[in-house]
């Protein structure tokens, strides 16, 4: 499975962004897809997560409110919409995609990485 998340760039603070990832190869073997970010310094940290069968999601608690999963099948497109966006929210965020067939949570529970987009958002 091929992943490539784009859509990252400069934002000031309480502006928004969709992120894609655009997923190719034999993604009938993944059970979900996620979005995880990490900021300078900082361990990688879990976004949400989508199931690729029927669309359940699941958040970060930090992330509810703000940030919205979503999918498009056809396209074998996973989105992310984030709104508010604050300054630290700045990060390089990473789609991935799991085998696992819980709500994945952690890096070590997805088996295919996309290469990243940077998100910087300005005070």
């Amino acid at each position: 499975v091929q992943l490539q998340a784009s859509g990252g760039g400069l934002v000031q603070a309480g502006g928004s962004l969709r992120l894609s990832c655009a997923a190719s190869g034999p993604i009938f073997s993944i059970y979900a897809l996620g979005w995880f970010r990490q900021a300078p310094g900082k361990e990688r940290e879990f976004v949400a997560t989508i199931s690729w069968d029927d669309g359940a999601t699941y958040y970060a608690d930090s992330m509810k409110g703000r940030f919205t999963i979503s999918r498009d099948s056809a396209k074998n497109t996973v989105y992310l919409q984030m709104n508010s966006l604050k300054p630290e929210d700045t990060a390089i965020y990473y789609c991935a995609a799991s085998r696992f067939t819980g709500w994945a949570t952690m890096p070590y529970e997805y088996d295919y990485w996309g290469q990243g987009t940077q998100v910087t958002v300005s005070s």
